[in-house]
């Protein structure tokens, strides 16, 4: 079982991303790094409590991902507990609260970062998910709504509630993701707190990732990682005295990309992964010389073989 107190620091987490942290991503990051632990994609508690068969199948997960935590959103504690008992049964290591997403379709509904204007209903999920099941609970948030005013407060209920760690994106539910992450306040919640706490936002470079660290027990890596996987090895290649570098050319580039593209084909069909597969593709192209023209090829690709022969010869 995943013990958050106990797990080597720094820790490395994959940030969980909607339509990006699936099975296949998460197995390359796997493969990439053995330390990092990876989130799944942020899946809603309502739709599992009703046994929504799309919605279990985003949580399946390979052995080799652990420790995988799953991550779950919603508004009624009732169908978060039955969801954290599903998250539980299948394997997970750790259940994790979305109380930070700031899509407006989600905040709408009272889901996600618009639990941080109930902290009574916040807390009373996380007080019944954390005694409804044995592997740990987690919670994942943004500074505030529109400031940081009740973050302090709000941070230390998460704790008291029994949430074993605590992810704080560094922007507001406001900003999205405009701006730059601010850690500061995450800074000041860690010296408040007994339970870890990790940091998340613009982590894109190895340097990045030990000059936020500040205080904190760890970071989570979300966009970057889409563009840029090799980034855990980097990191965790530093913190073994090891030298390593993200790929810089095509070229170099293309094993990873073709062995991404054949995990998604095994996970979830050649169709369906080919489709998927067009939006890495374009990112992992990202300032190439030709690029344009070459995401014009990649983002028309039907068939595994379609996408080998364009990476050949681009």
């Amino acid at each position: 079982m995943l013990d958050w107190k106990k797990a080597p620091r720094p820790i490395i987490a994959l940030a969980p991303m909607a339509g990006y942290t699936d099975s296949a991503f998460r197995q390359l990051i796997r493969h990439f790094s053995k330390r990092t632990i990876l989130w799944s994609e942020f899946v809603s508690a309502d739709a599992l409590k009703f046994d929504s068969k799309k919605s279990k199948q985003m949580l399946a997960f390979a052995k080799r991902e652990q420790p995988f935590v799953a991550q779950i959103f919603g508004r009624r504690p009732e169908n978060f507990v039955e969801a954290a008992k599903f998250v539980e049964s299948i394997g997970a290591s750790g259940v994790d609260l979305n109380f930070g997403c700031p899509a407006k379709k989600v905040v709408n509904s009272d889901h996600g970062s618009a639990l941080l204007k109930n902290p009574k209903l916040a807390s009373e999920i996380i007080s019944m998910v954390a005694k409804s099941v044995k592997i740990p609970t987690s919670v994942k948030m943004r500074l505030g709504i529109a400031d940081d005013k009740n973050l302090e407060n709000f941070a230390k209920m998460v704790e008291s509630s029994g949430a074993q760690l605590l992810t704080i994106h560094g922007r507001t539910a406001k900003q999205m993701y405009r701006g730059e992450a601010d850690f500061e306040p995450i800074y000041r919640v860690k010296k408040l707190l007994q339970i870890p706490v990790l940091g998340n936002g613009d982590i894109d470079s190895v340097d990045k990732f030990f000059n936020q660290l500040g205080n904190l027990d760890g970071l989570m890596i979300g966009r970057a990682a889409v563009t840029n996987p090799w980034i855990f090895r980097e990191i965790e290649n530093r913190l073994a005295g090891k030298d390593s570098r993200t790929p810089k050319t095509l070229k170099a580039k293309i094993p990873t990309i073709l062995k991404h593209a054949r995990l998604l084909v095994d996970t979830k069909g050649e169709k369906r992964a080919m489709l998927e597969m067009r939006k890495f593709s374009a990112n992992y192209v990202r300032g190439e010389a030709g690029a344009k023209k070459l995401r014009a090829k990649l983002v028309r690709t039907e068939k595994l073989s379609e996408l080998e022969r364009i990476l050949r010869r681009p």
